[in-house]
């Protein structure tokens, strides 16, 4: 297992000019990048919803490359992703899993056999092409930028450790200074989004 923040650093060395949806990552990645006008931290949606808003993105926006930040707690939510994610094929889809095993941010309750759940197996059962899986930083950051090259979808599988989080959500400092609207007005424009 590696520390998110670590994970965060390295990728943002090889992020070029993706647009990235960081998920339940958010408070480490606002630090790591330096191109907030092509991030897009949702805040908290319901759970299982960061990848269909992703991969939405990545059929919108073929000529970007799109990378989402996952939890195993959202993908348990909205498993049928990876299916319809692996069916349409986007070659701009970057699909990274940060598996930490529980619900971290509602207290650190497990993840049903988390220790057991081979996630890019999985995803290569479902019909992503291109499937990965770390537990070691030193083999992410070797491994990373060849990734990137390949062609999406990619499916990453990362353990991450946990960072549980038992104060109650309204309580929480706020990680993001902008809210959702400006977030969604800024991306438009720099993608030159007119509706």
């Amino acid at each position: 297992m590696f520390e998110a923040a670590d994970m965060f650093r390295i990728f943002a060395k090889y992020r070029g000019n993706a647009v990235v949806v960081p998920g339940r990552g958010t408070r480490h990645w606002l630090k790591a990048s330096v191109t907030p006008s092509r991030d897009i931290p949702l805040g908290d949606p319901a759970m299982g919803g960061h990848a269909s808003f992703a991969f939405g993105l990545a059929l919108a926006q073929p000529k970007e490359r799109i990378v989402l930040f996952d939890s195993e707690g959202d993908l348990l939510m909205n498993m049928g992703a990876l299916a319809t994610i692996a069916e349409a094929a986007p070659a701009n889809f970057y699909h990274f899993l940060m598996d930490n095993e529980c619900y971290a941010t509602t207290g650190g309750q497990p993840v049903p056999n988390a220790t057991n759940v081979r996630y890019a197996d999985v995803a290569k059962g479902m019909g992503y092409q291109r499937v990965y899986f770390f537990d070691q930083l030193e083999d992410f950051a070797n491994s990373v930028e060849s990734i990137l090259k390949e062609p999406g979808p990619v499916f990453v599988h990362m353990k991450i450790v946990p960072e549980i989080e038992n104060l109650p959500i309204n309580q929480r400092p706020r990680v993001n200074p902008r809210t959702l609207d400006q977030v969604i007005a800024e991306v438009k424009r720099e993608l030159k989004v007119t509706r």
